[in-house]
């Protein structure tokens, strides 16, 4: 039967939803549903939903996103656009269901796991593995092995941080705070500053075109337009690489203290490879510039970013299929 169905690796992330089969990236959709409300029905998902954001009618149809802060939020929202982008790689026709590794947050409850297994089932044969433990295989760490690994994923929804050895986690965290509470950090520095709102999306847009975690030597800007909170019209705002720097500093030095915090709890052993080979950041997130360099600063550990930072989650999901007996005491 293994011969006849397909391998398939999924981060699902509260942002993203990754699929990856045969070593290839075959699905990378935004997580995210319009819903018909009078209906009860999809009417669209993944980049056609996230074009509606803003721009339907919030009493016909309800843009959401499935997935909050790393976990199921909705359920069967969560089940059918899993549904939905696994039939768009196999067709509608499956005779063998494929064999699925889906993963999930570090440190999440029971019950929030089971919601995600619960979801996956429905598409595939499907199997469990947390985020930091399936990056780590995706980049090619040494696993397996006594030594420490570190990986920090900077996800839309959480960040996590974790130390692997011997195919574990031995210490390790999720903090609910990630690429969307950077957005937002945005949305509110503008709001106090410049007294105007701004979108998710438009704070996003700043983030990926002027975002620094560090100050920069080249200071860039970028045109926006907001509204004013007094009379509630457009107006015009230019934003500046320095500014960004200023709005992320407290949301950033929140996720330096959760990993702070597992670095402590890590055996002195480790802790030293650790040293040595520096902590590997992936994710959206790490993307921002020169975060490597005020992770480096703050925590005073090397940090670099890795080859694959947005696809080797689910690239190590995949990898995770091929070792399941290897790995499966571990998957709890």
């Amino acid at each position: 039967m293994a011969g006849f169905s397909r391998d398939l690796g999924i981060d699902l992330g509260t942002i993203t939803l990754r699929i990856v089969e045969n070593g290839e990236m075959v699905v990378q959709e935004p997580t995210i549903v319009a819903v018909d409300t009078e209906e009860q029905k999809i009417v669209a998902v993944g980049e056609e939903a996230l074009s509606m954001v803003g721009r339907v009618q919030e009493e016909s149809i309800d843009v959401v996103r499935p997935l909050q802060k790393g976990v199921v939020a909705y359920y069967e929202l969560t089940e059918l656009l899993l549904d939905h982008l696994v039939r768009k790689i196999g067709g509608s026709v499956r005779i063998f269901k494929p064999r699925i590794m889906i993963t999930h947050p570090y440190g999440i409850t029971s019950v929030e796991r089971r919601a995600v297994h619960e979801a996956a089932l429905q598409s595939g044969d499907a199997h469990l593995i947390n985020q930091p433990l399936a990056a780590a295989i995706g980049i090619d760490l040494p696993v397996a092995t006594p030594t420490g690994n570190m990986v920090v994923c900077m996800g839309g929804g959480c960040t996590q941080a974790a130390v692997i050895a011997m195919n574990d986690v031995v210490s390790g965290e999720s903090l609910r705070v990630g690429g969307l509470d950077l957005d937002d950090a945005i949305a509110s520095y503008v709001r106090r500053k410049y007294g105007m709102y701004i979108g998710q999306r438009t704070a996003e847009m700043v983030k990926l075109r002027v975002g620094a975690a560090v100050p920069q030597d080249e200071e860039q800007t970028v045109e926006l337009q907001g509204q004013d909170q007094v009379t509630g019209l457009p107006r015009p705002l230019t934003m500046t690489t320095s500014e960004t720097v200023e709005a992320l500093q407290p949301t950033l030095d929140e996720i330096f203290e959760m990993i702070r915090r597992v670095l402590e709890k890590t055996p002195p052993e480790l802790a030293s490879d650790i040293i040595d080979r520096g902590v590997a950041l992936c994710g959206g997130g790490a993307l921002l510039r020169g975060m490597d360099r005020l992770m480096t600063q703050k925590l005073g550990v090397p940090a670099y970013l890795v080859d694959n930072p947005m696809s080797c989650v689910a690239d190590g999901a995949l990898k995770a299929l091929a070792i399941y007996s290897t790995l499966q005491r571990h998957l709890q």
